[in-house]
């Protein structure tokens, strides 16, 4: 974050802090003015119209912040203390309502401006000014009246006070700021980081599904596959690498097919028969149950499909059977397919957890659109998983 900024929101937060001080000190001030008996009638007007102008002082500087303002401020405050002190009172001195008034005066409403003026050296000599121009008139009207050193003391402790409070801002502000934009980039590279993950576990999950399942069929002399599904798979492969190579992005929309055009929602039933077309050709009898006339958003139905293609390649591969069976229902907020096998089955606790087929080409992807996976098997019991995905 550039310093400037944060130089910018420290003289705000600094202006405003001196008009809410000043202009409750004033406020507090005419009242006390307005007690019965407090002041002298002939003197309690020109005391309240110096009052309003220090408020109205007050107020613009801290909507401008200019040291006129901080000047004019102080000015009037002094002259609202000699008028109280030399005018308001009688010959017997200082009565209590006076000497609240210039306590008040003399230590919050015109010591509001120290909290802008110690943001720099230059302003410091204004500050010590200030101070020293509202210290001598309160001990003027003071030692004139024989009053207590109370109103002094009070002066000193209130400007003292409102200078440290403004010094602590002004050092806490960039400090804060500064933390701020910090935690700020430590977000975005955490962001960034996460990011990239999921990039590459959808780019494992890509090449899972297709260049490794390619060779693994030619690994295995395509056994079970006849060569035209081999050759046809190899190159839906191809074709989808090149157009990597070339920059385009993947956006799955039938199981075992990438497309690189995107779509925005599809029938579940019609791209049901990609899945159906594909097997069918691999060798695996698929026995459909349900009309699956669902409508699911694109990025859904390709998490969906793309794991239900998964789940009866595991059985091509691994059941030793060459029938399986697809359940499709729905509800009113999920959609589930329940993919059964009467195959040899297997030890769940035996999986390795290295092993990414079912774990991030069913779970995660069905997990990242909300969904879920379950997975049920017992050696020599067959396997059945249950796929759900959020309407």
């Amino acid at each position: 974050m550039p310093m400037q900024r944060i130089y910018k929101e420290r003289d705000r937060l600094l202006r405003r802090s001196a008009r809410l001080t000043g202009l409750a000190a004033s406020a507090v001030a005419v009242l006390c003015m307005l007690v019965p008996g407090g002041l002298r009638a002939d003197a309690l007007p020109a005391a309240v119209g110096l009052v309003a102008l220090m408020a109205l002082s007050q107020y613009l500087l801290g909507r401008s912040g200019a040291l006129r303002w901080a000047g004019l401020s102080v000015a009037f405050g002094v002259a609202a203390i000699l008028v109280v002190g030399f005018m308001g009172g009688s010959d017997a001195g200082l009565n209590l309502a006076q000497e609240a008034v210039i306590a008040i005066i003399g230590a919050s409403a015109t010591s509001c401006v120290a909290m802008v003026l110690v943001v720099s050296v230059s302003r410091a000599v204004l500050l010590g000014a200030a101070f020293g121009l509202t210290l001598a008139s309160v001990i003027a009207v003071t030692i004139t009246s024989g009053s207590t050193s109370l109103a002094v003391v009070l002066t000193a402790c209130g400007w003292f006070a409102s200078f440290l409070a403004g010094w602590w801002l002004g050092q806490s502000i960039p400090r804060a700021m500064v933390r701020i934009a910090a935690i700020g980039r430590a977000h975005h590279a955490e962001r960034h980081a996460s990011e990239l993950e999921a990039q590459r576990r959808q780019d494992a999950r890509l090449l899972h599904d297709t260049v490794l399942a390619t060779l693994t069929l030619l690994a295995h002399s395509g056994v079970g596959v006849s060569p035209d599904a081999l050759r046809q798979q190899a190159g839906d492969d191809a074709r989808l690498l090149r157009q990597l190579r070339l920059g385009g992005l993947p956006m799955p929309r039938r199981s075992g097919v990438y497309t690189l055009e995107p779509a925005t929602e599809s029938t579940l039933g019609n791209t049901l028969e990609s899945v159906k077309q594909r097997f069918s050709r691999m060798g695996l009898e698929v026995d459909w149950h349900g009309s699956g006339q669902v409508l699911l958003p694109t990025d859904v139905i390709d998490s969906f499909l793309l794991a239900l293609g998964e789940c009866l390649e595991n059985v091509r591969r691994h059941s030793g059977v060459d029938r399986a069976d697809v359940t499709i229902t729905d509800d009113d907020t999920t959609v589930r397919a329940m993919v059964t096998d009467a195959g040899i089955g297997f030890d769940l606790g035996g999986v390795d957890s290295e092993r990414l087929g079912f774990a991030e080409s069913v779970v995660a992807r069905l997990r990242d659109v909300g969904g879920n996976a379950r997975l049920f098997s017992s050696p020599g019991s067959g396997t059945t998983v249950v796929l759900e995905v959020p309407k």
